[in-house]
């Protein structure tokens, strides 16, 4: 059977779409090269903005009149699809990856509340021969009442270090000198086994090989839990000197509304920690703009920290009310203040990204 695989969102999901891939290859199913001549579609979808939700809706409705569509992913357990698009073959979760190939024998939806503990002995099959996605845990310990991954993804399930470590040696040995790590949350990675993200690294970078290691997300209040642990693994050569620490807001008060467990002091801790111990690192963050309760000048503290901070990358968002989300619950600010805002902030990081390139 040839498959076409869609897919949206993250690192996480692109990890996932890489197994699937290796799963359906693996059970004797062909990857087709476009939608036109595959015999089933597969949507492994994205539940974070809404832009993303009606990009994913669009090209549903669209395909679903000359094929058959599986869809899986974060927004499955976010909308009911089936209520919506009847005439999907079935629907499945991020918990389901390894139902699939039953699934296509005898299409159903399948949706579990139990992680697979198998996840990472998947086969893959990669995007990027040269890079290796490897997922160290699904789910998080945070409440970010924004959040609508949370809600998709449940609370916190962290891999072995050895099965991970297998994971990754499995990659180089296949070619992969880039080795990107991802999950929910990076920086809660072991609360629940007893373990951490340096003592993970540390167990990495022993590894032999030409390779090296791209630590993804982490939130600044568990990021402070392990800072000084994590600066002495980041001295290693085989990490990628690159933070990626998402403070949302400038503003104490929108901080604390979002349930966010950071302070601005916090994430400014361990952003001129790492700029001090390492000249060449490449610092990231996220805010999103627009927040309910966000007011004028909440937005200019928010300006303020990014003027003040200068991170190499600057992923914004304008504020997304995600179904079944407590910030969805709140009145929404007029969209033209939003993007207004959103403009400001985006004139400001393009101004000073030219004189950094400069």
């Amino acid at each position: 059977m040839k498959i076409f695989l869609k897919t949206y969102g993250c690192q996480a999901n692109k990890s996932d779409s890489e197994a699937i891939a290796g799963l359906l290859e693996e059970k004797g199913h062909q990857l087709a090269q476009s939608e036109s001549s595959a015999d089933y579609i597969i949507v492994n979808s994205c539940s974070v903005k809404n832009s993303t939700q009606s990009k994913e809706l669009h090209y549903i409705q669209q395909q679903l009149k000359s094929k058959k569509i599986i869809v899986g992913g974060c927004l499955t357990k976010r909308l009911n699809l089936r209520k919506r698009f009847p005439e999907l073959s079935a629907v499945f979760d991020t918990n389901s990856l390894t139902k699939l190939p039953e699934i296509l024998r005898n299409p159903h939806d399948e949706f579990s509340n139990e992680k697979e503990a198998l996840r990472l002995q998947i086969p893959v099959i990669r995007s990027k021969k040269d890079t290796g996605i490897i997922i160290i845990s699904q789910g998080c310990v945070n409440k970010c009442n924004f959040c609508a991954t949370k809600l998709a993804r449940g609370n916190l399930k962290s891999y072995r270090i050895g099965d991970i470590k297998r994971a990754v040696q499995s990659a180089i040995d296949q070619g992969c000198t880039k080795i990107n790590l991802t999950s929910q949350d990076n920086g809660c990675y072991g609360f629940d086994i007893k373990t951490s993200l340096p003592e993970l690294l540390d167990k990495l970078t022993s590894i032999p090989g030409n390779y090296q290691i791209r630590v993804g997300m982490m939130n600044p209040w568990h990021l402070n839990k392990i800072l000084p642990e994590l600066l002495s693994a980041y001295q290693s050569e085989k990490i990628f000197k690159f933070l990626h620490i998402p403070v949302q807001s400038g503003s104490e008060k929108v901080l604390k509304d979002m349930k966010r467990l950071h302070t601005i002091k916090n994430f400014k801790d361990a952003f001129e920690q790492f700029r001090a111990a390492y000249q060449n690192m490449n610092i990231a963050t996220d805010i999103i703009l627009g927040y309910p309760t966000e007011s004028e000048k909440d937005f200019l503290a928010t300006y303020n920290l990014i003027k003040e901070t200068k991170p190499e990358v600057l992923n914004i968002s304008m504020f997304s009310s995600r179904p079944g989300t407590q910030a969805s619950k709140l009145k929404q600010l007029p969209s033209e203040v939003i993007k207004e805002r959103s403009r400001k902030i985006t004139a400001l990081y393009n101004s000073y990204r030219r004189k950094q390139n400069e």
